[in-house]
């Protein structure tokens, strides 16, 4: 299995169970779902009944997104112009840390991160924002968003933002 982590921060972020795609080269798609949750309950991975749904409710279990309770990401919030402020740093800190890592890296990053930046922007109230455990300002805010369907959670991370980690 492989675990992906912020390089910022080292916070992990999400991991190969999950369906995952790259995008354009520059970020990773994370489908994710929502899921019923009770403090002291195992989760054996089978689909509940619809029933099971109505029962786990009754007992105190609370709806949550799969990605966000298994990572422990953390729920924050940005208007449009403070998003920007922080990408712009963020980017900076990546292409940094490419620079030391994977040289012939850089050209491509910057160019694929500014052309889907604008996708994000074009698109902005569509995202929720989720920040690693640490709750870390200068770590990757993890973009999450709804399919076509309106009803399907996924996730977006930046690729070169993530190191995999072998479990």
């Amino acid at each position: 299995m492989l675990l992906y982590e912020d390089i910022l921060t080292g916070d992990e972020m999400f991991s190969d169970a999950f369906p995952l795609k790259e995008v354009d080269g520059i970020v990773y798609e994370v489908d994710c779902q929502m899921i019923f949750f009770k403090e002291g309950d195992v989760d054996i991975g089978a689909n509940p009944s619809a029933e099971e749904q109505e029962e786990a409710l009754a007992d105190g279990a609370v709806q949550v997104n799969n990605v966000v309770h298994s990572f422990r990401l953390q729920q924050t919030s940005f208007d449009k112009k403070t998003y920007l402020t922080y990408l712009k740093g963020y980017m900076k800190a990546i292409k940094a840390k490419l620079a030391e890592t994977k040289p012939e890296r850089v050209e491509a990053f910057e160019k694929s991160a500014a052309t889907f930046a604008k996708k994000i922007v074009g698109n902005f109230k569509d995202f929720e924002f989720y920040t690693g455990e640490s709750m870390n300002p200068e770590g990757m805010v993890a973009l999450l968003n709804y399919r076509e369907d309106g009803v399907t959670p996924y996730f977006t991370f930046w690729k070169d933002g993530t190191k995999e980690v072998k479990l």
